[in-house]
């Protein structure tokens, strides 16, 4: 997507060049993306293909026992071989480029609490998956869909309040001032009553970052300490209007309902063919349904699988939300200025390259290139020409 000037100017702001630090980094990750997603096919694979895990399925005969059993397994065997790819792309690497303030033992705690939280999740629900395959095994993929979405529902609204706190702190704003211009801005948009959290990122990340999340009693806007301590108020208030936004917009409600019809879908592709491979491969497997728990990695692999495809639409879906909450929050502040040099400056600080090569923006970029965002910034501002 490629902006052209307008007639009036509305602000200056260069688009900064990638150092060559930057595209080190650009290249690093890059190739770490690639290797986690190769992890991520290689390891139910394996797990399925070598009969290990109908192997271990069979260490018992008790149903639910059984189950446990495997997933603890399962999950503790996952976190055990992805921990030392984890431990170099999330702490290493950011380490080596400056970009991490975090302790070893803050990261393995973290990567601990994460792991524990899978572990809690499997257990309790991958049993009622497999309950409902045993129960229906033709319509299991429409029970399990509706199951899927009424846990992403929840956790969508329970995420900020009960789970996000267990990895940082969130509080009020420490700066009333900032806080209450947020406020105001938030009620020239038609949003009263909101809530503005800060978080203690800076003892995780040097890098910058502001969101919304949940929604009804549970929405909220959150700011990383990072961007309140090292932006202008201009800059602040301009992403105050994009995340705004997002609110007005209703994207979070549009990515739940495409969230929803997404999983229908996942779940009829993988019946039709997780059937189909089992009934081909049983004796490699050495089973012959996916009734039984020694399924999952195949299942796991599918769902990977289908995942992977769907990355350039979900990706697409979000650079037109983005981009669509940058046009609300220059509408809505008209801070062109403090909008690009917000730009520019992440772009400089977390290392990003500000003009990704395509296969980087089909597969990876949910927001659209950093260049393409200053000069959009430059460029657009229509209250000056009295243009809606």
């Amino acid at each position: 997507m490629i902006f052209s000037l307008l007639a009036t100017s509305c602000a200056h702001v260069p688009i900064p060049e990638a150092s060559s630090v930057a595209m080190s980094y650009y290249y690093t990750k890059n190739l770490l993306w690639i290797l986690e997603w190769l992890f991520l096919f290689a390891f139910p694979f394996v797990f399925l293909w070598t009969g290990f895990s109908a192997r271990l399925a069979s260490l018992t005969k008790r149903w639910l026992l059984g189950i446990f059993l495997y997933l603890v397994v399962f999950v503790l065997l996952y976190e055990l071989f992805q921990l030392p790819l984890s431990y170099y792309a999330d702490y290493i690497v950011e380490h080596k480029y400056g970009l991490s303030s975090q302790t070893f033992g803050r990261w393995f705690s973290n990567y601990a609490i994460g792991a524990l939280l899978t572990l809690g999740g499997a257990l309790a629900f991958v049993w009622l998956f497999y309950l409902l395959i045993k129960k229906s095994p033709t319509r299991w993929w429409l029970y399990s869909s509706l199951l899927l979405i009424g846990i992403e529902f929840t956790l969508t609204f329970v995420q900020p309040v009960f789970i996000d706190p267990l990895f940082n702190k969130f509080g009020p704003m420490k700066d009333k001032h900032l806080e209450k211009k947020i406020l105001e801005l938030a009620s020239s948009a038609g949003i009263e009553n909101s809530r503005v959290f800060e978080v203690d990122k800076s003892k995780d990340t040097k890098t910058k970052n502001a969101y919304v999340t949940g929604f009804g009693s549970s929405g909220r806007i959150v700011f990383w300490d990072t961007i309140l301590k090292g932006e202008s108020e201009d800059s602040i208030l301009f992403v105050t209007g994009h995340e705004i936004g997002h609110y007005v917009l209703h994207h979070i409600w549009y990515f739940m309902l495409y969230s929803f019809a997404s999983t229908f879908l996942l779940f009829y592709l993988v019946y039709r063919v997780s059937n189909v491979v089992v009934h081909r491969y049983r004796r490699k497997v050495h089973f012959g349904d996916v009734e039984t728990i020694a399924s999952l990695p195949l299942l796991i692999l599918l769902i990977s699988f289908f995942s992977f495809l769907s990355l350039p639409l979900n990706n697409y879906l979000s650079r037109i939300a983005e981009h669509q909450a940058d046009i609300y929050g220059l509408n809505l502040t008209h801070n062109n200025e403090g909008a690009a040099k917000f730009f520019a400056k992440i772009a400089e600080e977390s290392l990003m390259n500000p003009s990704p090569g395509p296969l980087y923006v089909f597969f990876r970029a949910s927001h659209p290139p950093i260049a393409e965002r200053i000069a959009f910034a430059n460029s657009y501002c229509p209250w000056k020409e009295r243009s809606p």
